[in-house]
This record gives C-alpha cells, sequence and structure tokens, in this order.
C-alpha cells in the first residue's frame, strides 16, 4: 500500500507558528509519527510539503498512478486553489483533507474549502491526530475497492 501525505504553504513552521492554534508538534515530528504507524502496518508512506502550489500539483500527478491513497492539508490552499482541486479531482484512490484547527470555529473565509467537494472526507480540529486518524481509515480501506 503506497500512500502520499501532502503539507500546503507554512506547515513547515509548524511548532513555532501560533502554537495556541496549531499545536507545539513539528512537521518532522508528524511525518515520522506518520511513517512509523504506516510502517508497522505494512505500508508505504511518503510526505511532502511546499509552500508553492504548483509543487503540490505536480507532486499529485507524478504519483497518482502508484498511490493507494492521499492525505492532504492544503493550508491557506483549501479556500482558493482550483488548480490543487483540480488535480485532486483527477486521482482515483481515497482522498483525505485534514486540518489542525477547527476551521468552522475561525474567521468566516476559513469555512469554505474548495477541496472538499473531491475529497473523500475531512477532518479537523483534532490537531496533528487527525492526521493519525486520516491514516487508519486509509489502512481500514485496503480491501475496499469502492473508495468513492
Amino acid at each position: 500500500m503506497n500512500l502520499f501525505v501532502m503539507h500546503g504553504p507554512n506547515l513547515n513552521m509548524l511548532g513555532q507558528r501560533q502554537p495556541e492554534i496549531y499545536g507545539t508538534m513539528t512537521l518532522a515530528e508528524i511525518d515520522a509519527a506518520l511513517t512509523e504507524r504506516a510502517r508497522s502496518a505494512g505500508a508505504q508512506l511518503q510526505s511532502m510539503q511546499s509552500n508553492h502550489e504548483g509543487v503540490l500539483i505536480d507532486f499529485v500527478q507524478a504519483v497518482s498512478s502508484q498511490a493507494d491513497g492521499f492525505i492532504i492539508n492544503p493550508g491557506a490552499f483549501t479556500h482558493y486553489s482550483l488548480a490543487l482541486r483540480d488535480a485532486l479531482a483527477n486521482v482515483q484512490v481515497p482522498i483525505i483533507e485534514v486540518h489542525l484547527s477547527n476551521v468552522y470555529r475561525r474567521e468566516p473565509f476559513r469555512h469554505t474549502s474548495v477541496i472538499a467537494p473531491v475529497a473523500t472526507g475531512q477532518i479537523a480540529g483534532l490537531g496533528w491526530r487527525g492526521y493519525l486518524l486520516a491514516l487508519e481509515w486509509l489502512l481500514a480501506q485496503r480491501s475496499d475497492t469502492k473508495w468513492r
């Protein structure tokens, strides 16, 4: 099982950026926890982060044919990146959208996700553990051939 995790803009600053909202875990610590859990379940997991929309799109296009699932925290791209949304719409495996904070308890502009309509599901407000929950769901879907 090949799983891919994508982190959008500013997530490289986790642990330093507004810890009262995003927590104190660094991106490296989150990725390490995900990699270890995937490995213990016999799955391969690759994580990447970019502050650049085109890099995320290129990554989706490059790995989608070998992917069994995606976890994505699009960061600010959640609210306006139609290009990233279109790249993900072409993916034929489950996509779980993750947000560290509960975006629905924050500013109104954060309440709209252009990614959600092409995602299989969304997890918001559970901190870094939301990524682990997304991973657990993907691992549980291994034998399910109907992804969406």
